[in-house]
C-alpha cells in the first residue's frame, strides 16, 4: 500500500473509533434523560444491541449496502471475509469497520423510542430486523449506488441515512408502545418526567460532539488536501450555533435558560450539518446550526402536545433536524464543493430548485420507507410476543429489576432499613 493509502486508512480507522465511542455518549444521554430505576437496563441493552448490529452488518448489512445488485439493494459480498491485501487508497477492512459504526449509531437512535417501557426481547428482535431490512436499504439508495444516488442525492455523512432513518423507526416505536405511565393526564395536559442526571446528559453531548468529528470529517476517508479540516470546521460552527440558538430561544419564550433544550440544540446543529458539511461555506454552517437550534425547540413542544412520548427527543433532534440538514444542501451547496463531492449547486448559488427537489425526494422516500417498514415489523413483533411493553407493575418497578434482576444504582435501591441502621 502506498504512503497515502496508509495515511487514509489510519485517519479513517481513528474516525471509526470516534464514532463507536459515540455509543457511550448515547448511553449517558438516554440514561441521564430518564429515571435512575432504568439506568442499568439502558446501558446494558445499548452495548448488547450494538453487538447484534455488528454481527448482522458483517453477515448481510455490508453486502446489502455496498454489494453489487440493483437500484434498490445490494446482493453480494455477504459474510464479509476481509482482505489481507491492503492495496489501493484505503484498506477495505478499515472502510468496513467505519461503516459498521454508522449502522450501530442508526440503531441506537431508533431505540430512543423504546425507552423506559419496552421488553428487552423486543429490542433484540427489532435490532436484527432494522439491521437487515431498514438501514441497509436506505444506505444503499444513497451511499451504495442506489436510485437516489443516481439522482445526485447529497448526504455526505448521514443526516438522512443515519439520523432520519433511526428517528422514523423511533417514531413508529413510540406510537405503538404509547406514552409512559404518568406522562399525560386525562385532559391531555403534560406531566414532566425529568431525567435523573443532567450532568450525564451534558457529558453525553460533549462526547457526541467530539465523536461527530469522526462522523463528519472522517467521512472524507482521505487525508488528501486535508479537506477533513474544512468539514470539521463546518461541524464545529453548526454545533455551536445550534447550542446558542436553542438557549436564546428558551430565554426569550420562557424567561429561563433550559439546559435540556440547549443541549438538544447542540445535537440538532450537529445532525443538521451532517448532510451538508462538505458542500457549504462556513457562514452557511452557522445559519444551518442556528435554524436547527430554533426548530428543535418548537419540534419538542409539537410532539409533546400530540402525546408522542419521546424521552430523549430523538424525533426532534435526529428526525426534524435531519430533514432540515438534508434540505439545507439544496439551498447552500456551493458550485465548487458540489462539483468536488457530487451533486449540484444550491438554490442560493444559482442552482435553481433541482437539487432542492432531489433532497426533498430523498427525505420523503427514505423517511416514509423507514417509518412504514419499522411500523409493520414492530406490529409483527408485538403480535408474536403478546405485547412489546412491560406490565404496569414492571414499568413502575423499573426495567433494571424487572428485566435484569439488579439495579444500575444498587446502593440507592437495594439497601433495607435494617442495613441502613447498621451502617449509620
Amino acid at each position: 500500500m502506498s504512503e497515502i493509502g496508509m495515511m487514509n486508512s489510519l485517519w479513517t480507522m481513528v474516525s471509526a473509533i470516534l464514532v463507536i465511542l459515540m455509543i457511550g455518549g448515547f448511553i449517558l444521554l438516554e440514561a441521564g434523560s430518564t429515571r435512575m430505576k432504568n439506568a442499568g437496563h439502558i446501558a446494558g441493552k445499548t452495548i448488547f444491541t450494538f453487538g447484534i448490529s455488528s454481527l448482522v452488518f458483517w453477515a448481510v448489512g455490508y453486502g446489502l449496502i455496498f454489494g453489487e445488485g440493483n437500484a434498490f439493494v445490494g446482493l453480494s459480498n455477504f459474510f464479509y471475509g476481509g482482505t489481507i491485501d491492503a492495496g489501493g487508497d484505503l484498506a477495505e477492512t478499515v472502510f468496513f469497520v467505519f461503516q459498521l459504526a454508522f449502522a450501530g449509531i442508526a440503531l441506537t437512535i431508533a431505540f430512543g423510542g423504546f425507552a423506559e417501557r419496552a421488553k428487552l426481547s423486543s429490542y433484540i428482535w427489532f435490532a436484527v430486523l432494522f439491521s437487515v431490512f431498514i438501514y441497509p436499504v436506505v444506505a444503499h439508495w444513497i451511499w451504495g449506488g442506489g436510485w437516489l444516488s443516481e439522482h445526485g442525492k447529497q448526504d455526505f455523512a448521514g443526516s438522512t441515512v443515519v439520523h432520519l432513518t433511526g428517528a422514523m423507526a423511533a417514531l413508529a416505536a413510540t406510537m405503538i408502545l404509547k406514552p409512559r405511565i404518568g406522562k399525560y393526564n386525562k385532559d391531555g395536559s403534560v406531566n414532566e418526567i425529568e431525567g435523573h442526571n443532567q450532568v450525564y446528559t451534558s457529558l453525553a453531548v460533549l462526547l457526541l460532539w467530539v465523536g461527530w468529528f469522526g462522523f463528519n470529517a472522517g467521512s472524507t476517508v482521505s487525508v488528501d488536501g486535508a479537506f477533513f479540516g474544512y468539514v470539521a470546521l463546518n461541524t464545529q460552527l453548526a454545533a455551536a450555533a445550534g447550542a446558542v440558538a436553542a438557549m436564546f430561544i428558551t430565554m426569550i419564550l420562557t424567561k429561563k435558560c433550559q439546559i435540556t433544550t440547549m443541549l438538544n440544540g447542540a445535537l440538532a446543529g450537529l445532525v443538521a450539518i451532517t448532510a451538508s458539511c462538505a458542500f457549504v461555506a462556513p457562514w452557511a454552517a452557522v445559519v444551518i446550526g442556528l435554524i436547527a437550534g430554533v426548530i428543535v425547540h418548537y419540534s419538542m413542544s409539537f410532539f409533546e402536545k400530540r402525546q408522542i412520548d419521546d424521552p430523549i427527543f430523538a424525533l426532534s433532534v435526529h428526525g426534524v433536524a435531519g430533514v432540515w440538514g438534508t434540505l439545507s444542501t439544496g439551498f447552500f451547496a456551493t458550485p465548487e464543493l458540489a462539483a468536488a463531492n457530487g451533486g449540484r449547486a444550491g438554490l442560493l448559488y444559482g442552482g435553481g430548485f433541482e437539487q432542492l427537489g432531489v433532497q426533498a425526494l430523498g427525505v420523503g422516500a427514505s423517511g416514509l420507507y423507514a417509518f412504514v417498514v419499522s411500523f409493520v415489523f414492530l406490529k409483527i413483533i408485538q403480535k408474536a410476543m403478546g405485547g412489546m411493553r412491560v406490565s404496569k407493575e414492571e414499568e413502575l418497578l423499573g426495567l433494571d429489576m424487572s428485566e435484569h434482576g439488579s439495579y444500575g444504582y444498587p446502593e440507592v435501591f437495594s439497601r433495607t432499613p435494617h442495613k441502613q441502621q447498621q451502617t449509620s
